[in-house]
């Protein structure tokens, strides 16, 4: 059986432009007719990446930031073409990149499905025939004749994703936009994507999620700057993926340099503390603090700290920041010093764990570490009997519980 779709040596090739200096406005006028210098840098987001996909198999993509993957989905959509190697597509292909693509904004709902049925080359009678199960996945039937400029992000997505998955196409290709939607319809998605695979159609599915990635897909492409690492067994392959984030690990000292002294980057340091202790490794039920180091180029007039907490899994456990709790820092402006998110007992159980950081001022984000560094819990047991509740039953445990026992038969 020949390939529903064939990879053949994706190389693709950006041009990044340098520009000189600031110039003030008298330097622009003055040199108005006069070539700005600059130079150029080629950055390949692919090289060399080949690969077959056969009809019917649920492919997973993953990798870190910048590793290529939402570039290869935009050459296999056919957004953008390689810069050398080819695609050899057999079927339809439809693709869910961003929230709105294949949309026009001044179209209604209605219209825009029609329009994004015919761009996938279905029939007038064939989208008509889907028309309302479409509808009735996205939940937008209310706003059919509204211009979509009008929907929110999240129903831009499930219209978009409703008609991408029920126009039944050869291949269906979703980068992480589920990620936009509420929990609910992410349940819907990954149920309808089931569907979709056990029809024999074809998906290629770019997640954060390793959960959402082992259980959807039988096969994983790892990429790593912008090269094919590894190919197989989905469980295998996030496994490898998971291990590569190694080299991120705090040292025996729970301590991790991220940027060097002259680095222009804000975020300088990271160190965990167990019950006040700079430690790699913490305890179920310590507390526990993650500190980080910073030296910022603008002044923080109100620091942010974000935190998001990960199993092996890459499914988040915890995702606080400081604005989420009552009061902010008070402190007169600075640009450097460390930031802390104290928590008083550990909730987690014994296990590996992946942080991501946010560093921010007021709304703005000023330097995102994703998958920065890993530390370990080791569990250690509250109760007279020496034992924990069971990990296959919680996600998380709870210090401190009362336990009341009484004779009466009723409360009076």
């Amino acid at each position: 059986m020949l390939p529903v779709l064939e990879v053949k040596g994706v190389s693709k090739k950006f041009s990044i432009r340098h520009e000189s200096g600031y110039l003030s406005l008298r330097d622009r006028v003055t040199d108005l007719f006069k070539p700005a210098p600059s130079s150029r840098e080629d950055f390949w987001a692919l090289r060399d990446v080949s690969f077959d996909v056969q009809p019917g198999e649920s492919i997973g993509i993953i990798g870190k930031n910048g590793a290529g993957k939402s570039t290869l989905l935009k050459i296999l959509s056919k957004i953008t073409p390689p810069t050398q190697g080819r695609i050899i597509g057999r079927g339809r292909i439809a693709s869910l990149l961003e929230v709105g693509t294949g949309f026009h904004p001044e179209l209604t709902g209605r219209e825009n499905i029609f329009l994004n049925g015919s761009i996938l080359g279905m029939k007038r009678h064939e989208i008509t025939a889907r028309f309302d199960a479409i509808v009735d996945f996205a939940g937008t039937e209310r706003f059919l004749d509204t211009p979509l400029k009008h929907y929110s992000s999240g129903m831009q997505l499930r219209l978009a994703f409703a008609v991408a998955a029920f126009l039944e196409p050869e291949i269906l290709v979703i980068d992480e936009v589920l990620a936009v939607g509420d929990a609910e319809f992410q349940k819907k998605c990954i149920g309808k994507m089931e569907d979709v695979s056990r029809s024999g159609r074809t998906i290629l599915f770019v997640s954060h999620n390793m959960a959402a990635i082992q259980n959807l897909c039988t096969k994983s492409i790892l990429l790593q700057r912008g090269e094919l690492k590894a190919i197989g067994p989905s469980a295998d392959i996030v496994t490898q993926y998971l291990t590569s984030l190694d080299s991120q690990i705090l040292d025996t000292s729970g301590y991790i340099q991220v940027h060097p002294e002259e680095s222009n980057k804000p975020i300088r340091a990271i160190e965990v503390l167990c019950d006040g202790r700079r430690s790699a490794t913490a305890y179920m039920g310590c507390e526990l603090e993650i500190r980080i180091y910073f030296k910022a180029l603008e002044v923080l007039t109100n620091p942010v700290l974000g935190i998001i907490i990960k199993d092996l899994q890459s499914t988040p456990l915890i995702g606080v920041n400081n604005r989420h709790y009552t009061g902010n820092f008070e402190t007169a402006p600075l640009n450097n010093g460390f930031i802390s998110m104290k928590i008083p007992y550990l909730t987690l159980f014994e296990g590996m764990y992946h942080v991501d950081v946010h560093l921010g001022n007021e709304f703005k984000d000023i330097e995102v570490l994703q998958d920065c560094f890993q530390f370990t819990v080791e569990p250690i047991p509250f109760s007279s009997s020496g034992q924990l509740p069971l990990k296959s039953i919680n996600r998380m445990f709870i210090k401190d519980i009362k336990w009341i026992l009484n004779s009466s038969d009723h409360v009076e």
